[in-house]
């Protein structure tokens, strides 16, 4: 059910090649990437779970073009990460919304599209907001929103400018279950509808296995592993997927696989 992670490929969705990450730490320096590579296809949904420190959130915002490599290559469907982004064919949305709080949830939508440099067609707007399921809310203000709302309109604004490439960063990790259940289901909806290459660094394993095609296990260092388990669920998965024994199947391998990561450290936090 694992492998290790296939060389990137030219052409890939998302391809990283003997990537590393170097910060200045208290004088010092921290590697928090070292010779990593990756590839998912086009098109696909790809999970990035693993203890806190293993890199997760520095990959994404190195395929977002937020930080640069110290070591390595990165290419999105072949083509340089800074390539896309001046496109802006790229759509981030992080745990905090970061939603202006002086716009409507279409203003903060509309965003998108002058941060872009784009005139938004007609009824495109109007258009993402139902993608999103908030017809009824599109004056509302920020603070009038709940917190599933206010990610359902960041959701939207990420996907204003229709990115090649879908970059998550715990969207949902500060949400109740039940909230981040249903905006799981809505995740899932719209990849289905729109099909954008996407990443999701997640803790969450059950999260993982419900929205991706395969879920990436990056170790934390020194052991520098990168695992792929492929998820076979078929879609769309429903709440009833949940409960199936192959999804507990693969709830308990990836737990396993965090578990071997964390040694004498102990348990994976949040796995």
């Amino acid at each position: 059910m694992a492998a290790e992670a296939a060389e990137s490929r030219p052409g890939a969705g998302l391809a990283a090649r003997g990537v590393g990450k170097r910060f200045r730490l208290r004088g010092g320096f921290v590697d928090a990437l070292a010779g990593l590579d990756l590839a998912a296809p086009r098109g696909s949904f790809t999970a990035l779970v693993g203890r806190s420190g293993c890199g997760k959130s520095t990959l994404l915002r190195l395929f977002a073009g937020l930080e640069a490599p110290t070591a390595g290559e990165l290419a999105i469907h072949g083509r340089p990460v800074d390539a896309v982004r001046r496109e802006h064919r790229i759509g981030v949305a992080f745990q905090d919304p970061a939603l202006l709080p002086w716009r409507s949830a279409d203003a903060n939508v509309r965003l998108a599209f002058e941060v872009a440099g784009r005139e938004a067609a007609a009824g495109a707007v109007e258009r993402l907001i139902r993608l999103v399921g908030l017809e009824g809310f599109e004056r509302a203000k920020p603070s009038q929103l709940s917190g599933g709302m206010r990610q359902r309109i960041a959701l939207a604004r990420a996907l204003a400018v229709e990115p090649e490439v879908l970059l998550l960063d715990e969207p949902f990790g500060a949400l109740d279950d039940l909230t981040r259940l249903r905006l799981n289901l809505e995740l899932q909806r719209i990849w289905m509808d729109r099909a954008p290459t996407t990443l999701l660094v997640t803790h969450s394993v059950a999260e993982a296995v419900f929205l991706a095609d395969r879920v990436v296990v990056l170790s934390p260092p020194p052991l520098r592993r990168t695992t792929v388990v492929e998820v076979p669920l078929p879609r769309p998965r429903e709440r009833a997927a949940l409960r199936s024994p192959d999804f507990h199947r693969l709830c308990d391998h990836l737990t396993e696989l965090l578990f071997e990561d964390a040694g004498a450290d102990g348990p994976p936090p949040h796995a």
